[in-house]
């Protein structure tokens, strides 16, 4: 018989003892956290976590998680990957070691919360400040504010775990309710600012839940949006799907200064009303997320012909018209063949083509999610809840490092800032590597031929000016 002919070269597999390291890519990982400070800023928030004296502090236990959720892994255990390179990660904690820190956590929830919330507000305010030109902060203002989306997901248990229960699409498991910020379509994929778990059957329309979730992602803002101690609400803007039209929450987001938009339910139309909707003489066309005009898509403020009763002073509903989407079933305002849609917002700008954009452009929010997801949240690996939420922090942390990279590290206009987390890790966390010794120094290969080397190269330069111009303790 003959012998088939191959599709890959054959190569004898061996094993050596040599420093090779399956995932060096992800040194711009450990660079980043070692140039913010990271160490020494968890010692500070949460040194009280790990008992004193014990090798491994809460920087390495929770820095070493964060960059094992981001390069692929899904469970403390995977680790594992990361312990054969000690060269290059240090010397990891066992899976006993970070076993009892979660314990720990579960014993004193509230602290630990605390903790790490105030830990990834310092974290953020660096970022924010190396940022530069590119600062949210500095970007925030009436006209444009900072977008906060708020929108919940549904995580699947497969065992049984605390809290863990029946979903309102028949499933099993976990609610968490996420708050993020969107930085817009030419600066990068946006970050996580509240990640808060809840049990499978909790409501997605909980204006109670809104207001918490709102509550938890303002505090993690820096103080540039606290003048004087105070939430300068005019640069923020609260973005939901129809879950959060609720008028307690869009009171209490009145009550804050702050602006938002929030899909809302079409009224049932009466009579009279139907002819006017489908006389488009009186609508503007609607536009792209580039600024472009869409074809046969519309968008009116219809405030003065639907009464809004109750809501917060200065709301206006808008209405969009567009055409069916293929196989959708035609309701009592679609005569036309158009799908009406409806938004409320009490932004202080008036056009609406421009308003309705800025409004679907919410749909990024669930991007995010997905990377959330991919990072950590999707596999909740403990029993106690207290446990799993500090593990969905992780997540959180895991997701915005890639963000934060994306932020400051790579100049305008670079194809990575529209890189979703999976491509980050299959074009450049995945880059092999080899730990050499020369001149008594250690020393990191990578392939000559890597198809991202140009772009390693170019974050661990901006990294190294991160570190030398605003020089922090490690």
């Amino acid at each position: 018989m003959q012998d088939s002919t191959r599709l890959f070269p054959a190569a004898a597999v061996g094993f050596t003892g040599q420093s090779l390291v399956s995932h060096a890519g992800t040194t711009v990982l450990t660079e980043f956290l070692d140039a913010l400070g990271f160490g020494r800023l968890c010692e500070d928030r949460l040194g009280q976590f790990v008992p004193s004296g014990a090798r491994h502090r809460p920087g390495r236990l929770i820095g070493s998680l964060a960059v094992m959720l981001a390069a692929g892994g899904e469970h403390s255990s995977d680790l594992d990957m990361l312990r054969t390179s000690p060269g290059l990660f240090g010397a990891l904690p066992s899976n006993a070691t970070l076993s009892r820190f979660f314990e720990r956590t579960v014993a004193n929830r509230e602290l630990f919360g605390y903790g790490f919330e105030t830990l990834t507000r310092e974290l953020r305010t660096r970022v924010w400040d190396a940022a530069g030109a590119r600062n949210p902060a500095l970007r925030a203002t009436a006209a444009d504010p900072l977008i906060i989306d708020l929108d919940a997901t549904l995580v699947t248990s497969h065992s049984d775990k605390e809290n863990a229960s029946g979903t309102y699409k028949g499933g099993y498991g976990f609610a968490p309710f996420t708050a993020s910020i969107d930085y817009g379509t030419f600066h990068g994929t946006g970050e996580v600012l509240a990640n808060l778990l809840r049990p499978g059957n909790a409501g997605a329309n909980s204006a109670d839940d809104h207001i918490r979730v709102f509550d938890t992602a303002v505090s993690q803002l820096p103080e540039a949006f606290f003048p004087e101690g105070r939430l300068d609400g005019q640069r923020i803007l609260v973005r939901t799907d129809s879950a959060g039209a609720s008028r307690k929450f869009l009171h209490y987001l009145h009550s804050r200064g702050v602006q938002f938009s929030v899909s809302y339910p079409v009224p049932a139309a009466k009579a009279h009303m139907i002819d006017w909707i489908n006389d488009k003489q009186y609508w503007q066309p609607a536009l792209d997320q580039d600024g472009t005009e869409r074809t046969d898509a519309w968008v009116i403020n219809a405030t003065e012909v639907i009464a809004l009763k109750d809501y917060p002073p200065g709301t206006n509903i808008y209405l969009r018209a567009e055409p069916l989407h293929p196989g959708a079933a035609p309701t009592l305002l679609d005569l036309d063949g158009h799908r009406v849609t409806a938004f409320l917002t009490n932004a202080p700008r008036w056009h609406g083509p421009f308003l309705d954009a800025r409004h679907r452009a919410r749909g990024r929010c669930e991007n995010r999610i997905k990377t959330l997801k991919n990072t950590g949240l999707g596999k909740l690996p403990f029993y106690d809840f207290a446990a799993n939420q500090a593990w969905a922090n992780i997540a959180a942390l895991a997701s915005n490092l890639v963000a934060w990279l994306q932020l400051t590290a790579l100049p305008d206009g670079h194809q990575a800032k529209t890189w979703d987390i999976k491509r980050w890790r299959y074009r450049l966390f995945a880059t092999a590597g080899k730990i050499i010794t020369r001149a008594r120094r250690t020393q990191l290969l990578l392939p000559e031929t890597a198809p991202e080397r140009a772009l390693i190269t170019w974050m661990l330069e901006a990294i190294k000016g991160l570190r030398h111009a605003q020089p922090i303790p490690t």
